[in-house]
């Protein structure tokens, strides 16, 4: 197995699993070992407890920086390299954590958390055991993550604000938002998701942030996209920090919906945001500060703030949308746009519309045509990986799915598995989902689209993190082109717009 990256089925392991495994003993009695080896810097001790080709990641815990070392000798460097740096205590095993997990049939490991301290802070881990031929269980992946730093507990809790506040709430508030009184420590450009959640965050840990967001509204970065867009990530998925999404939120979230939810979690943490902002620029600040920022507004009052931080949160591609250079765009005499121009489908009733893609927005744009009786052909330039979010999601997102484990447990499982040993489990699931969706994908292909199975046959995750793009989470389109509603060309590239439509290389 050193050799070549493989899973740890059973039969690579040169074992079997028994019966009578006693899930709680294995791990204790592992972790006790591991506990007085990290403990005692004892390097040789702890890889003693690792197979070969042991992954180990850590997020902050026993580094500042984010690792994942493959391979024993890696992990031993490492150890080697950071232990000596480092008083670690208070190892604690997550009883109520540890459980054997079957994946597949031939695939088995004890999955179990734990909690410790560090110098600075308090940390928390994720460990898998396999089963060696031996009869003794290992580890195969092993996760350390700082939780928090010592000194700078989260505002939450008993540590909220006790003192009622009679009258003075919003003048306070009118004045932290413009900071007044005092300078932001950090400015995070972007008003997303990402950018609302580290604002969150830090606000917590008692941080002054300022969120600087070019629209007018916050949300308007999905508020002012397409009218049919609806997210294809379940809710479990999407919980913000602090404020979880009520049990009766819908599964897959309308875009017009989530605009107005973000809007209102900037509120309701009290986020020091202002909109209708840009950053001129960023260069070396003075006064001790790292970084001096320049701010725009809309009326076009500028101030420079020195913080010792700037978070880039522009979203994934950063709103930037791209057209392909076409020859013959200036003779075409129709409308050219970008799908993050798009709007409404009614907006061209009557006329011919071709969608150039074959991706999520261009199957949701072309769904919203025909539902508004718009004639519509889509181009498929290259092969798209399509499943169905009712196959796909729930073997993809099972943590993440009702009745799965607390989002805080689930994010942890999901931050623990390195990316190059999930690509492997997910060229298994992602087989499971095609042969789910074998009724689907053969329609299409009937039809002339090109399906692909992803990169390396690992299908959807991957993609999103890697490629942002270059599939569709089939939520109803997939049939539209099936049935001859969506109109097809996949059989040849585009040559040059005409003056009223485009030409394609086999004429």
């Amino acid at each position: 197995m050193a050799n070549q990256l493989v899973l740890p089925t059973l039969d690579n392991l040169g074992t079997s699993l028994s019966p009578d495994v006693d899930v709680q003993a294995i791990a204790s009695q592992w972790f006790s070992s591991f506990k007085e080896a990290m403990q005692s810097k004892n390097v040789p001790a702890a890889m003693d407890l690792l197979v070969d080709d042991v992954f180990w990641r850590d997020m902050l815990a026993l580094s500042w920086d984010f690792h994942t070392f493959q391979s024993a000798p890696s992990v031993s460097k490492f150890l080697t390299d950071q232990l000596p740096l480092l008083t670690l205590t208070s190892f604690t095993l997550r009883k109520d954590l540890v459980e054997l997990q079957r994946p597949y049939p031939d695939l088995a490991w004890i999955q179990a958390f734990f909690d410790f301290e560090t110098t600075v802070g308090l940390a928390s881990g994720v460990f898998r055991l396999v089963p060696l031929a031996d009869g003794s269980w290992k580890a195969h992946t092993i996760f350390t993550n700082l939780e928090d730093l010592k000194g700078f507990p989260e505002q939450t809790g008993p540590r909220r604000e006790f003192q009622p506040n009679h009258g003075k709430w919003a003048a306070k508030r009118a004045r932290e938002i413009e900071f007044i009184d005092n300078e932001p420590s950090i400015v995070v450009i972007g008003g997303g998701q990402g950018g609302l959640d580290v604002a969150a965050r830090l606000k917590m840990l008692g941080l002054n942030s300022l969120v600087v967001e070019k629209n007018e509204r916050i949300g308007d970065n999905w508020r002012k996209r397409y009218a049919a867009l609806c997210l294809h990530d379940p809710v479990w998925y999407d919980h913000m920090p602090y404020i979880p999404f009520p049990t009766s939120w819908p599964v897959y979230t309308p875009a017009l919906k989530l605009a107005d939810w973000l809007e209102s979690y900037a509120r309701s943490m009290e986020l020091n945001v202002w909109t209708n902002a840009t950053v001129v620029s960023v260069i070396p600040g003075t006064k001790g500060k790292k970084w001096s920022v320049l701010v725009q507004r809309a009326d076009g009052r500028e101030r420079t703030f020195e913080v010792n931080h700037v978070v880039f949160a522009l979203g994934l591609g950063s709103g930037v949308g791209k057209i392909p250079d076409i020859p013959g765009q200036d003779e075409f005499k129709g409308q050219i746009l970008h799908s993050t121009k798009h709007n409404l489908a009614t907006d061209h009733a009557g006329k011919k519309v071709v969608v150039v893609g074959a991706c999520t927005s261009a199957h949701d744009i072309c769904a919203d045509y025909v539902e508004n009786g718009v004639d519509v052909t889509m181009v498929q330039r290259s092969p798209s990986y399509i499943m169905s979010t009712k196959e796909g999601m729930p073997r993809l997102m099972s943590i993440f799915w009702e009745g799965g484990p607390p989002t805080d447990i689930a994010d942890r499982v999901n931050a623990s598995y390195p990316n190059k040993l999930l690509k492997l489990v997910h060229q298994r699931v992602t087989r499971d989902i095609a042969e789910a969706d074998k009724e689907l994908l053969e329609g299409l292909r009937k039809r002339g689209f090109k399906t692909t199975l992803g990169d390396d046959d690992s299908g959807f995750l991957l993609m999103a993190w890697n490629k942002g793009g270059g599939y569709y989470l089939d939520v109803g389109a997939s049939q539209l082109i099936i049935d001859g509603k969506i109109k097809l060309k996949s059989d040849g590239p585009i040559k040059c717009f005409t003056p009223t439509g485009l030409l394609f290389e086999d004429g």
